[in-house]
Order: C-alpha cells, then structure tokens, then sequence
C-alpha cells in the first residue's frame, strides 16, 4: 500500500515537472519573438516587366471636314443627321442659290463688257468707230484729190498769167492740209490706243474674270457635297436656318482614320519614341480598349494648363468608326517591355543620395543591400545585380516599425 503511494506521488511530481517546463519553454519562445519585428516578404524572381506611362488625350479625325456657309443665307435642305455615313460627292446641305446666281450673272456682264473693250482696243476702236473712221479717211482722201487737182489748175493758169501767187499759195496750202488730214485720220487708226491704255484694260479684265470665279465658287458653295466618304458627327443647323457668313453648318470625318493628341508631363517625355504601343481607352465604353502608337513623339515642352507637357500624336490602329471625335481619352504607352529579367517589387527598393539599397533577409535578421536597378514599371523594378534569384527581401512592417541594417524580424507568409 505504501508502496502505491510512493509510485503515485512520483507521477504527480513528473507531471507537474512537466508541466513547468512546457509553461518555461513558452514564456521564452514569447518572450525572444517579443523583440522580433514582423515583416510582409517577397523574393528576387523572373518576370516580365513591363513599363508604362499613362495620360489624357483628346480624339481628333487625320481627315476632318467642316462646312461654313459661303455668305449670309437661308438653309434650303440638310439631308444628313448625326451618325449618318455619307459617300464621297454625297449632297449634304444645300443653301437658297438666288443670290448667289445673282452674283454670277453680274460677274459675268462685267467680264463680257470688259473683253469686249480690251478686243476693241487692240483693234484700234470699235465696229461703228471704224467705220466712222474709214468713212473720215476716205473724205479726206477726196478732199486730198480735188486740192491737188486744184493746185495743178491753178499753177497752169499762172503760167499762162491768168493766177496770182497768193491764189497758187493758197492751193498748195489746201493741198497739205488734205495730206495732214489724212495722215493724222491714219496714226489715230492704227494707234489710237497705248500700250499703257491696252495694258490697263488688261489688268481690268483679270480683276472680272477673278470676281467671276468667286462668284462662281460661292454659287457652288451653296450645294455643299462630301469631299469624301466618311461619318457626319455634328450638324448644328436646321432647315430655314438663317446663318452667317463663315458660320458652321456641318462636320464629317472618316472616323476609321483618327488619332489622339495626347500630353505628357515633362519628365516623362525623353521615354517617349515613335512606333512605341499605346493603349486606349473611354470612359463612356469601359469594357473596350483600342490599340495605337506613337506617330509623332514631342518635340518641345508646352504649357498646358498649370502643367510643362510634350504634345504627342497617337495614330490609332484599331478604330471602326466607334471612338468618336473630341473626346478625351485615357493613353497609356508601352516605354518598355523585358522578357525574363530578375526583378522585385518597387515597395521593396529603398534610396538613400544616389545609392539604390534593399533589405535581405539572412539568418532571420534585415541585410543592407546595395543593387543596381534597371527598367521600373508600375509595380515592379528590375534587379542588374546586386541580388541572387530566391533571395528574400522586406518590404514593410504591419505595424509600421522602422527597418534598419541588423534588426531580427519574422517573416509573414
């Protein structure tokens, strides 16, 4: 019986000993995880990376067409609505004509009367002057004839006794002033005008013949036809609308054929290059992306806003007519893209001056470590060295602790 006791006795005492030491082993495995600073973990991988910058953009047609109306008037007929795919050499919008017919037909007699004046100056006059003209020559020439024979008449009587002097004077001097007649009558038939005359109505006949052809553009102005096949996206104006010279009737494009002009900060300019990727993207349709590139990277810094921007073109590669001019849009451009490049991710690279650092974690304790560091994307930056692959490194604390070289951490999963 005793000897029962003596075993009992024994076995409470282990248990209890037992017992102390677990509580022990736990109170300090507590207590050396106390000083440890949990971590939120990641390690040094292989992985695409890819770059990207994103900004605002507006939509604009490569090929835009904007009809104005050629002079004040009245819309006769618009036979388009917004959304409506015309051909080229469609009618779109057609303006009253009286007016513009008016103004041909007063062009026309002005370049009629001043041709028909030029032709009559190269020709020395007109039909009823030059018969007046030659009816004025062929008298004098009559009257040059009976002074001569006058003359002849008159020396033959001297001769014989039967004239004076003064009689034989006189018909000589009725003689030339026949021959001045006739002569003077022959100048003015063959240069009645000058060359400065001729010129002159020259230059008279240009100026109508221009007033003519703008009278004529105008006219034709009024029937306004698709320059070609496209998409109307704006028709400000009714029918019986009265407008204003110069005032927007119409707007067409071939939404197939857009681009977006987008801006960028200018720290990010010198990334930019022709033919790099573009993604776009509308907020009015956010389930659909359209594809482009850079066709015309910046070439000088702007302001834009309160903002120093580079102005950049996007042709975009993928449009069916369903992004629509003047809207603005989201551009992001692919400035890089590496295939298989070891790489982190950018919470984990730390700074200091020039000097890029990370913490690895060797033998449960934070490792300063210098890496050089390449291509940076949104969410990743590579690693040239520096770092093995596998290696695990920290990336912050949950509770906010500040790392430092040497401190012990645990790692989170």
């Amino acid at each position: 019986m005793a000897e029962q006791s003596s075993t009992t006795s024994r076995g409470i005492l282990i248990g209890i000993a037992i017992i102390a030491l677990a509580i022990a082993v736990t109170i300090g495995v507590r207590s050396s995880l106390r000083d440890k600073v949990e971590v939120r973990t990641a390690k040094a991988a292989t992985a695409d990376l890819v770059s990207t910058i994103s900004t605002n953009g507006k939509v604009e047609p490569i090929e835009d067409f904007q009809a104005h109306a050629p002079a004040p008037g009245i819309i006769q007929k618009v036979f388009v609505e917004v959304g409506s795919t015309v051909q080229r050499g469609q009618e779109l919008v057609k303006m009253d004509d009286s007016d513009a017919r008016s103004h041909v037909a007063s062009a026309q007699a002005s370049v009629e009367a001043a041709e028909s004046a030029l032709k009559n100056m190269q020709n020395g006059g007109s039909q009823d002057e030059l018969i007046g003209a030659k009816a004025d020559l062929a008298s004098a020439q009559a009257q040059q004839k009976q002074a001569a024979t006058a003359l002849a008449a008159t020396e033959a009587l001297q001769a014989r006794g039967s004239a004076s002097a003064n009689e034989v004077a006189s018909a000589r001097q009725r003689l030339a002033d026949a021959q001045a007649r006739i002569t003077q009558l022959e100048t003015r038939s063959h240069g009645r005008y000058s060359n400065g005359d001729i010129s002159s109505q020259q230059a008279q006949v240009t100026q109508a013949r221009a007033a003519l052809a703008a009278a004529q553009s105008g006219y034709a102005g009024v029937d306004i036809r698709a320059p070609f096949a496209g998409t109307v996206y704006s028709v400000p104006v009714s029918d019986y609308d009265f407008v204003q010279f110069g005032e927007a009737l119409l707007n067409m494009a071939d939404l197939n054929r857009i681009q977006v002009r987008a801006y960028f900060d200018e720290p990010e300019i010198g990334k930019l290059r022709s033919g790099q990727p573009v993604k776009i993207v509308w907020d009015a349709k956010p389930n659909q992306v359209w594809h482009g590139h850079i066709d015309r990277a910046p070439s000088t810094i702007i302001t834009y806003g309160t903002r120093n921007v580079g102005e950049c073109i996007i042709t975009v590669d993928d449009a069916r007519g369903d992004l629509l001019p003047n809207t603005n849009v989201t551009a992001t451009v692919t400035v890089s893209q590496l295939t298989n490049v070891l790489s982190l991710p950018r919470e984990a690279l730390r700074t200091e001056g020039s000097s890029d650092f990370v913490y690895s974690i060797v033998d449960g304790k934070l490792r300063r470590t210098p890496v050089q560091v390449g291509a940076v994307s949104l969410t990743r930056v590579q690693i040239l060295s520096g770092l093995p692959e596998g290696q695990a490194v920290a990336l912050s604390s949950p509770t906010n602790a500040e790392l430092k070289d040497g401190l012990e951490v645990k790692a989170l999963p």
